[in-house]
Order: C-alpha cells, then sequence, then structure tokens
C-alpha cells in the first residue's frame, strides 16, 4: 500500500515563492504581507492539488511568525500583494505588535537555551554549577520583561454575535490572554480566520471575537 507524502509548511512555502517569486522569499529580505492576502491565495490556488485551505493557513502562520518576517514588519513600509506590487503602510501599532511578538519569541528561545545549559551543567560538578548560577542571572531580567507583556485584558470587550460577524470585519480577537487586533478574512459558522496586524492568520472560534 502507497504511503501518501504530507507536505510540510516548508514545501508549502517554497511553492508559494515558485508562483509568486515577487511577494515570497527564503532568503534574503522579507516582504510584509497585504493584510487580506490568505484569501487571494485561497482563490488563486483553488485548483492547486498540492496545497488544502488549512495548509495553507498553517504555512502562512509559519512564514509570517518568523524572525526574518517580523523584523520587516516597520513604520512605513508596505505591505505587498501576490505581484509584489505596494499595499497599505504599517502603521505604529502594527510595527509595536510585531515587534513584541519578535521579543517574546526571542525571549523564549534564549531562554529554552539557558535551561538547558542548566540541565547539561547540573552533571558536571561545582565548578559547572558555578558558571550555571552566572547564566541564571542573566536570565533574569528577559523573565521579569516577559511579564510585562498581559497588560491588555484589561481593555473592556464586547462579545460579537456570531451571525453578525462579516469578513473584513476590524474586530478584537482573544490569543491566550491578550485581545489582539485583527481583521476577519473568513467566517465558518462558528470557525473564523482571522489576519492579525502583524501579518499572521489565525483560525479560532465566533465566541473568541469582540469589539471594543
Amino acid at each position: 500500500m502507497m504511503e501518501t507524502k504530507r507536505i510540510t509548511s516548508k514545501e508549502i512555502i517554497s511553492h508559494l515563492v515558485e508562483k509568486f517569486p515577487a511577494c515570497f522569499s527564503i532568503e534574503g529580505k522579507v516582504k510584509p504581507l497585504k493584510i487580506g492576502i490568505f484569501q487571494e491565495l485561497a482563490t488563486e490556488l483553488e485548483n492547486d492539488e498540492k496545497v488544502s485551505k488549512t495548509q495553507l493557513r498553517q504555512a502562512l502562520r509559519h512564514y509570517t511568525s518568523s524572525w526574518r518576517y517580523l523584523k520587516s514588519i516597520k513604520v512605513g513600509n508596505h505591505r505587498v500583494n501576490l505581484a509584489g506590487e505596494d499595499a497599505e503602510l504599517i502603521d505604529q501599532e502594527q510595527a509595536d505588535f510585531a515587534a513584541k511578538t519578535l521579543k517574546e519569541s526571542q525571549d523564549k528561545f534564549a531562554n529554552k537555551k539557558t535551561q538547558d545549559k542548566k540541565e547539561n551543567k547540573s552533571y558536571k560538578g561545582t565548578k559547572a554549577g558555578d558558571k550555571g548560577s552566572t547564566v541564571t542571572s542573566k536570565a533574569k531580567p528577559k523573565v521579569g520583561k516577559a511579564k510585562k507583556m498581559p497588560a491588555k485584558p484589561k481593555v473592556k470587550l464586547t462579545k460579537v454575535e456570531a451571525n453578525s460577524l462579516t469578513k473584513g470585519m476590524n474586530v478584537m480577537v482573544q490569543v491566550g490572554n491578550s485581545p489582539l487586533d485583527a481583521t476577519i478574512t473568513e467566517v465558518a459558522g462558528k470557525d473564523v480566520s482571522v489576519q492579525l496586524t502583524s501579518g499572521m492568520v489565525v483560525k479560532t472560534q465566533a465566541d473568541k471575537i469582540f469589539t471594543k
């Protein structure tokens, strides 16, 4: 019996680079994607047997959450469409959100490396223990800064009725402990796809959608 090889997000991104080289890239400079680009891609790739909507959404999430992509979200930079043409400008709020997301990701990575080093050194006696304490002291400021992140839950939110959700609607979406600004890109019953100001596409439920 033949096994069907599951296509990975990296392979889908490579496929997108081939089809839309003016928009996507694997190496070098990254161009921020326009808001709502998921819908354009879904339409363009409707008859493409390589990529399903679910796989496309996952690949876009992978692409837009990379450090390389988040570093491209700067005030005054243009987002681009599939043809690589300038779309909307990135504003301060979008740039701040991307910078915050990048820092959280980098801190998480740094803390994981620190933890791995501590675990490795715990088997190497007193000398290694002394080194371990130095690493721990360096890591403390990162942990302290990370605690400042969940500031937005204090915003007073109003839950939106599921039947009033429409494509293109500007909303707040609950992601973890923080409500984030987003634009609805697709509504399928209780399943709602939104694009965050960073360009990241997220699939959520209607009961996680709010307005200020």
